[in-house]
């Protein structure tokens, strides 16, 4: 897969309804998966996004989740920019440049999905997500 670059928007608990609007408003695919999706059953955010993806025939891409618990959103904390893919050493580059002088809030390292995937600010105070497919 080709590394990508896109948006990324966090919702308090109506990223299924947003997701599904978008999915209107643009057309395309939408996949969804729940907390309960990834492990998660029988919590009470179980049925909640965990990672939403909408794609378009036009060319656009757009990811989506709800919050996790304990996380509190206010405007200008609501998305990130995702890069994405399944080349490491692509990948852990624009990480560790990204990632210096900056701070992170999710070390790169394996997650229950089983993708290597991590979150950081740069030193501009933009918020990225980078997540390599296994």
């Amino acid at each position: 897969m080709v590394s990508r670059l896109n948006p990324y928007l966090s919702f308090a608990g109506d990223a299924r309804q947003a997701l599904e609007f978008y999915k209107e408003v643009f057309g395309g695919t939408l996949a969804l998966n729940s907390y309960g999706d990834f492990g998660q059953q029988g919590t009470p955010h179980a049925d909640k996004i965990m990672h939403g993806r909408l794609e378009t025939s036009s060319g656009f891409t757009l990811m989506g989740a709800d919050a996790p618990p304990g996380t509190e959103l206010e405007p200008g904390n609501n998305f990130a920019v995702s890069l994405s893919g399944d080349d490491d050493a692509e990948l852990r580059g624009y990480w560790e440049k990204l990632s210096e002088n900056g701070s992170v809030a999710v070390p790169l390292e394996k997650q229950m999905w089983g993708d290597v995937f991590g979150m950081c600010t740069d030193r501009f105070g933009i918020s990225w997500m980078v997540n390599i497919g296994s």
